[in-house]
């Protein structure tokens, strides 16, 4: 049994062989992930039932199994239909920076604006995508894979 947080062959497989500025995004459940993704990035589908895993789930355990550089949410585009349900910070962002904290990471949260968001998704850096079935609005995370030698 492996001695680390993070279980899933498919996913350790892709973590194993990206490498530093590798993009990891792990998408909400409403993210259209067949579709805004890097033109290498392999898709690993977790939708269980509705809410299960959480984006914030499964931030914990790549947190807990590889170094991450940079930490980029789907920051609230005003100008969106959507935007008028969330007035401040998404509630979730909260969860985010405890468990960056918790880690010991020194990255912070750098929102990109949903239509910038999908460009740098679209990265020929980008390598996975986690589909969560996360019900939380602006959930999204873009993760930039570190080096583990600092």
């Amino acid at each position: 049994m492996l001695n680390t947080p993070l279980l899933h062959p498919d996913i350790l497989r892709i973590l194993a062989r990206s490498g530093h500025h590798s993009k990891v995004l792990i998408a909400d459940g409403n993210y259209p992930a067949a579709n805004k993704r890097g033109p290498r990035a392999e898709l690993v589908s977790l939708q269980l039932m509705p809410g299960v895993p959480t984006v914030a789930q499964v931030f914990e355990a790549i947190l807990g199994t590889v170094q991450i550089d940079e930490v980029n949410t789907m920051g609230v585009d005003r100008t969106d239909s959507y935007a008028a349900a969330t007035p401040g910070d998404p509630a979730v962002w909260a969860d985010y920076r405890r468990l960056l904290a918790a880690s010991g990471s020194k990255s912070v949260l750098e929102p990109i604006v949903k239509w910038d968001f999908y460009k740098a998704v679209a990265s020929d850096d980008h390598v996975l995508t986690i589909q969560t079935a996360d019900k939380a609005p602006w959930a999204n995370l873009l993760l930039s894979v570190g080096c583990r030698t600092f």
